[in-house]
């Protein structure tokens, strides 16, 4: 879990695509932690039901500094891209 020390100052974004295998948000999750000053939660899938189909993931957290740089910024927008065009179009929330 990430503290509230960590998460003040930050930009936090929720992002969901439906039905992608744990595997895939775990590989995600991986390349976005390679990106300085980005941490990367995985938040379980909350459904009542089970379903063979489903994302064991509800959502993945990104949280990153206000101030980062746009080099990286980039690079979080090529990583999400790049799974985007396999998977599907992430939706993205902004976390308050």
């Amino acid at each position: 879990m990430v503290t509230q020390k960590i998460l003040a100052g930050a930009i936090a974004e929720k992002l969901v695509l439906e039905k992608l295998p744990l595997a895939i948000y775990r590989e995600v999750a991986a390349h976005l932690r390679q990106v300085s000053g980005v941490m990367v939660e995985l938040e379980t899938q909350r459904s009542q039901e089970f379903d063979y189909f489903q994302s064991q993931i509800g959502a993945m957290i990104i949280h990153y500094p206000e101030d980062l740089s746009d080099e990286n910024r980039k690079k979080i927008t090529a990583i999400l891209d790049f799974y985007g065009d396999r998977y599907g179009q992430w939706q993205r929330d902004a976390l308050k």
